[in-house]
């Protein structure tokens, strides 16, 4: 299907914020609106958000790509995921009013893109859908236990590793070292899943799932095997009965590509994610 590229100048408080609409001659009803995870611009690691984007396009779906304050071409200074709400609202206006006959919309993000993305949308009825990939729910104890669990076990797999350890080039001092930290960190911090008292502040994985909760619609969820973060998210998602409850919901959907890293840099994981987005945005109920 034939599509056009539209440059979108928009406003967010007193910056000027730009983006990049893709559009089909006949758009469905339903478009995907590309949440950047930072610090990054719209175009993306390898060109990952324009090709998606385009992509969508070529198959009927609308698809908007946007810098946020701080970022690429926009205005303003930079800010986190956890910042960007305002932006997220003005670009989604923006999207909307670019391409009539749009009456909702999936937020698609990567690693705190997802994040954001995930936080964002119980606050826009306009948002049917979130398509989250190795969303980013990074404390330091979860880091800590992901790499005891995976890393170490992964380097034991690898042959480069025993060759380095046969000739001697192995750093037994510094890796005891480095290991002996992450356990310490693993040990005294509280588990990444749980919530913080009530006295205190709500951490980032609780802060994530209580978005997920209060969204009342359709969620898929996209891990790279390979990528610490994924693996991570993974973790906290077993780690409570209120993640598990919540992400084996039937509004909930799982894929995974075993060996994929974090922004799925190879051409066939980057296609197999275009294509899981495309059918799962036009599966969706509702008339699309």
């Amino acid at each position: 299907m034939s599509y056009d590229e539209r440059a979108l100048a928009f406003r967010c408080d007193d910056a000027a914020l730009v983006g990049i609409a893709s559009v089909p001659a006949a758009p469905c009803a339903r478009g995907v609106l590309i949440v950047v995870g930072g610090p990054q611009y719209r175009v993306g690691s390898h060109r990952q958000f324009a090709l998606l984007a385009r992509d969508l396009a070529a198959h009927g779906i609308a698809a908007m790509r946007f810098d946020y304050r701080g970022m690429g071409d926009s205005d303003g200074d930079e800010r986190d995921f956890e910042t960007i709400q305002d932006d997220i609202r003005a670009a989604l206006d923006a999207f909307v009013g670019a391409v009539p006959g749009l009456s909702d919309v999936v937020l698609w993000g990567l690693c705190d893109g997802a994040s954001a993305a995930a936080m964002y949308a119980p606050s826009d009825a306009r948002v049917r859908g979130l398509v989250l990939l190795n969303p980013w729910v990074r404390t330091d104890d979860g880091v800590a236990r992901t790499t005891l669990k995976y890393h170490y076990r992964d380097r034991l797999r690898d042959p480069a590793f025993w060759r380095k350890l046969v000739r001697g080039q192995f750093d037994y001092a510094g890796s005891l070292a480095s290991m002996l930290k992450l356990v310490r960190t693993a040990l005294s911090s509280r588990p990444a899943g749980r919530p913080t008292s009530e006295d205190g502040p709500a951490s980032l994985p609780e802060r994530m799932r209580r978005g997920l909760h209060a969204f009342g619609g359709d969620t898929l969820l996209v891990i790279g095997g390979a990528d610490l973060t994924g693996r991570e998210f993974c973790d906290v998602a077993g780690s409570t009965p209120a993640w598990k409850r919540l992400l084996a919901a039937p509004r909930v959907s799982w894929r995974r590509i075993e060996d994929a890293d974090h922004t799925f840099s190879r051409r066939a994981w980057r296609d197999q994610v275009a294509e899981w987005t495309r059918e799962w945005v036009k599966a969706l109920p509702g008339t699309p």
